[in-house]
């Protein structure tokens, strides 16, 4: 479990905040594949949150295929979750962000080739 800052965003349900720290740690390779994840009662007492709540989190990787429980041992961590979760992460990236800047871009008038120019000047400028 990555060891960054350990409050809640309240803007979101807390299970799917868990699930997307999970996420992260396993697409940043803090978590390895067919490695054991941490147990719902860890994430509990580290965020300070409800078993049950940190268990829907856990639960909701389940149904997505990126954890699988081992009888009795454990959560694991599935093989090809991380391709999962990025793709996932992709297709949110590509929704919340790139939908919503071509429409912005349409509305301001900012053609294709202004826009390509403006995320190019912003890759130069980091």
């Amino acid at each position: 479990m990555s060891m960054g800052p350990t409050s809640m965003d309240d803007s979101r349900p807390i299970f799917m905040q868990i699930a997307e720290r999970i996420e992260d740690d396993i697409i940043e390779g803090t978590i390895l594949e067919e490695s054991q994840a941490p147990s719902t009662t860890q994430i509990a007492a580290f965020y300070r949150i409800n078993p049950a709540t940190a268990a829907k989190g856990v639960n909701l990787l389940v149904d997505e295929g990126i954890l699988y429980k081992k009888r009795g041992i454990g959560m694991f961590v599935a093989t090809g979750a991380r391709d999962i979760a990025v793709n996932k992460r992709k297709t949110q990236f590509y929704e919340q962000y790139v939908v919503t800047m071509l429409r912005e871009a349409q509305r301001l008038g900012i053609t294709s080739a202004q826009l390509e120019e403006l995320i190019r000047k912003g890759a130069d400028n980091r």
